[in-house]
């Protein structure tokens, strides 16, 4: 039924414009590979085939995979766990799922573990090529990054952190003169500060800087992925474990491994942490005897751990082993004369990547920028100035392109209750319809609200 439904996508192909691209079709019906591989072929993206998962993830290393279409179900596992393995190892490629039997709790699990999107085989079929075009679009600019930070990381420098407030300064002297040693270093600050830029930044200017960096949130995870992550495991050790796996500790052997949000650790993998830091050992799981690693721990928490300690959820020696050298990145709002330059850095950035002539802000925006509270820091700006640079239609910035509840901060006191915030919501909304050119789904992602209220809010407002 898949394959006849399918071809009723082929009368609309020569009405949209395409991406060309590589990409790769996983699924063990050959019928179904050869029929989205004719189609796609048409579009002229350059097509790859994998009846597995582990030939698979050959071909995803050996060419320059940007998209892989999977089967959730295969002959040697699972897509799920698949797109788990790809995004830790290859984290731009963008990967859509495909399922013969819809299921909501395996399609959220999927989006957490990084897929690009989540599709009924038959049902949804008319998304899948312009969600293939996005997923390109997405992939490419991932890799562009991606590449920049394989530069930066031999070459980066603490002058790359853009910032001139003495309280930014202060923590990067601070850094710099820990950098060059061994010491395990713990990174404290709200989120969204920039602690992982630091980590970066450590690393580069140490002895270790020619050896892997790698990163890993400790809250993303249960304590068994979280365990295999770190420590991997052996094959059969467990439920799809189908073969051995290197943890990320074996993986940073002789560089730095940085944890993230270290604090949402397992007590009980805490002592197994401990044990590296203490003798270079660890045990995958499933394994009966110990390897060794030489990697150096950064780590990052914005949890009060002296509290965590004395309600026993985090272990006093494992803290000051951590702890032997401690920086606090200030949150946004204690270096506001620097909202100015990151919001000028991010806008450059965002108008390169999106080809668009956005050259200024005005005063106003400006003004609204600095006068925000910041609650997620560095990582909200980054999102509002891309927002805005999407939104633009002008060369300059203006307040009409940042987010309504940043446009209002300052005169939702003043504005009678008569105020029809209705009008400007139906003409922000119909705005962003216009950007993606109708697609509904992309327009509730940049509007961060649910389909389901894009749609009754179309409605509402009666747009088209």
């Amino acid at each position: 039924m898949f394959v006849q439904r399918f071809f009723k996508i082929g009368y609309h192909l020569k009405q949209a414009a395409m991406y060309t691209g590589n990409i790769l079709i996983v699924d063990d019906d050959v019928k179904i590979r050869n029929l989205l591989s004719r189609i796609l072929t048409i579009e002229k993206y350059r097509i790859f085939e994998a009846s597995n998962i582990k030939s698979a993830s050959k071909i995803a290393v050996k060419e320059n995979i940007e998209v892989i279409i999977c089967d959730v179900k295969l002959p040697d596992g699972n897509g799920i766990e698949f797109t788990r393995d790809i995004k830790t190892r290859l984290s731009y490629i963008e990967i859509i799922l495909l399922t013969g039997h819809g299921n909501i709790t395996d399609g959220v699990h999927a989006m957490k573990l990084g897929a690009f999107d989540y599709l009924s085989k038959g049902d949804d079929n008319d998304k899948l090529i312009p969600l293939l075009e996005h997923a390109v679009e997405k992939a490419r600019l991932k890799k562009r990054v991606t590449e920049l930070e394989k530069q930066a990381s031999n070459g980066f420098s603490f002058e790359n952190i853009v910032g001139e407030s003495s309280s930014i300064r202060n923590a990067i002297n601070l850094a710099k003169k820990v950098a060059p040693t061994n010491t395990t270093v713990l990174l404290l600050g709200e989120t969204g500060t920039g602690k992982e830029l630091f980590a970066k930044a450590i690393h580069a200017s140490s002895q270790r800087a020619g050896k892997p960096f790698l990163a890993l949130n400790c809250s993303s995870f249960s304590k068994e992925l979280l365990e295999s992550e770190l420590f991997g495991h052996k094959a059969g050790s467990f439920t799809g474990a189908f073969r051995d796996k290197k943890g990320l500790i074996e993986q940073a052997d002789g560089g730095t491994l940085f944890l993230d949000e270290v604090g949402e650790m397992n007590i009980d993998l805490q002592a197994k942490l401990l044990r590296v830091l203490e003798t270079n050992e660890f045990i995958k799981v499933g394994a009966s005897s110990p390897e060794m690693a030489d990697v150096r721990i950064i780590s990052a928490t914005n949890r009060d751990l002296y509290r965590d300690i004395a309600e026993g959820k985090f272990r006093e020696d494992l803290f000051y082993r951590l702890n032997v050298f401690s920086l606090d990145i200030p949150p946004l709002r204690a270096r506001r004369k620097d909202i100015s330059l990151l919001a000028k850095y991010y806008m450059v950035l965002f108008a390169r990547k999106m080809k668009k002539e956005v050259s200024g802000m005005s005063q106003e925006f400006l003004s609204r920028l600095e006068n925000q509270y910041w609650k997620g820091n560095i990582r909200e700006l980054k999102n509002t100035i891309e927002r805005a640079v999407i939104m633009a239609e002008n060369p300059w910035l203006g307040v009409e392109d940042l987010p309504l509840d940043i446009q209002f901060a300052e005169s939702e006191t003043n504005t009678p209750s008569g105020f029809a915030l209705a009008h400007i919501e139906k003409k922000h909304i119909q705005k962003v319809l216009n950007y993606t050119k109708g697609n509904k789904m992309e327009a509730a992602r940049l509007l961060d609200i649910g389909l389901t209220t894009i749609y009754r809010k179309i409605e509402f407002y009666g747009l088209g």
